[in-house]
C-alpha cells in the first residue's frame, strides 16, 4: 500500500471506515440515485430502519463530509439531504457494488433452487 494519512493509516481504510456500517451504503446509494430526498422519504424507502439509527447515520454520513443537510425554518422545519461533491465521488464505487450484489443474488437464488431441485 501507497501513503499514509495524517492519522497513521491507510487511506482505503479511512474510507470505509466512512462508508461502511449497517445502512450507510444504503443510504448513500438512495441519495445517488435520488439526488435529493427529506428524511421521511429516506425513512420511506428503508422501512426496518429505526428513525433513532438514521438519525445517527445521516449525522455521520454529514460530519464525514459526504452529505448535505439543507435546513430551510418553515412550519414544519423542511430538511433535505443530498450528496456533497465527495459523495457523489462514490457515484461508481456504489454502481459497481450494485452490480456484484446483483449478481451475487441471482447466483445465490439460482443455487437455492438448484439444491431444493435435488432434494425432490
Amino acid at each position: 500500500m501507497t501513503g499514509k494519512n495524517k492519522h497513521n493509516q491507510c487511506p482505503m481504510e479511512s474510507i470505509l471506515g466512512q462508508i461502511m456500517g449497517p445502512w450507510t451504503p444504503y443510504i448513500l446509494w438512495l441519495l445517488d440515485n435520488e439526488k435529493t430526498l427529506r428524511f421521511g422519504e429516506i425513512a420511506t424507502r428503508m422501512p426496518d430502519i429505526s428513525a433513532k439509527v438514521l438519525t445517527d447515520r445521516l449525522r455521520k454520513l454529514e460530519a464525514s463530509g459526504l452529505i448535505n443537510r439543507d435546513y430551510q425554518p418553515t412550519v414544519p422545519p423542511t430538511v433535505n439531504y443530498s450528496l456533497t461533491e465527495r459523495g457523489r465521488e462514490l457515484h461508481g464505487v456504489l454502481q459497481g457494488l450494485n452490480d456484484v450484489a446483483t449478481r451475487w443474488d441471482e447466483e445465490d437464488r439460482q443455487k437455492e433452487g438448484d439444491a431444493e431441485i435435488a432434494a425432490g
